[in-house]
């Protein structure tokens, strides 16, 4: 594991997300790590809940990247990357992970990973859940494990891959910007010209995607043009 990260470890949470907010406002170092076995109030984006019983990986990180917060977005791609990174190197060699936009891992069009950022003060709480042994079943969109991959991982033995490969992308971030993290992501996503659609401001946007701008939001060509999608999410199916 990276030794630019701290890791405090809990057998259980109300959210790893929350627990890493309250130390950053403390002034927790960045690199530092909210890890927890399970979680009893877990949170992914829009609102939602995150599935978190014991047998996945649930942390947070503290990032003070020194970075203005207009590039903070860029560092759900970095995440992805992470991630994709991770479970590849859990699973068998012939399978491959698969971006989605904003920041979701999936594995054989089901999802794997989920990914939480948020601002706090001059800090960016990275939240990522990613199921080991457990999927929930009561989602709108297909899940999946690493297990049922014919992956082999303890979470201890992923959260240090992750950690690892996080610490990798981040200095590449440093060092070449966001361009590189954006052509990687984008080797891992729909080819140009795949059908989609996107909720965009909670309305159903169908197109054909056309890659991502220079700064990550999506971009999407319709009937009525090309359309640039700052927030929202692609839809399954």
């Amino acid at each position: 594991m990276s030794k630019q990260f701290t890791v405090w470890h809990h057998d259980q949470i109300g959210s790893t997300n929350d627990e890493a907010r309250r130390l950053a406002l403390e002034g927790a170092p960045h690199g530092t790590v909210v890890h927890a076995d399970e979680q009893t109030a877990g949170r992914g984006r829009l609102s939602h809940t995150w599935f978190s019983p014991p047998g996945n990986l649930y942390l947070s990180i503290v990032l003070r990247t020194g970075q203005p917060a207009s590039r903070s977005s860029e560092l759900s791609f970095l995440a992805a990357l992470a991630v994709a990174d991770t479970v590849e190197t859990l699973l068998p060699r012939q399978i491959r992970a698969m971006l989605k936009w904003p920041n979701d891992v999936l594995v054989n069009g089901a999802k794997i990973a989920g990914i939480l950022l948020e601002q706090v003060d001059d800090a960016i709480i990275m939240g990522i859940g990613l199921n080991v042994l457990e999927a929930p079943s009561n989602t709108a969109y297909k899940t999946t494990t690493v297990v049922a991959n014919a992956g082999i991982a303890t979470v201890d033995g992923a959260r240090d891959i992750l950690l690892d490969r996080l610490a990798y992308h981040l200095s590449s971030w440093h060092t070449d910007g966001f361009p590189p993290i954006r052509e990687q992501w984008l080797n891992r996503s729909y080819p140009v010209g795949a059908a989609i659609r996107a909720n965009a401001g909670g309305q159903p946007v169908a197109g054909h995607f056309a890659g991502l701008d220079d700064d990550g939001a999506l971009l999407l060509d319709t009937n009525q043009g090309r359309q640039r999608i700052v927030a929202g999410e692609v839809l399954p199916g």
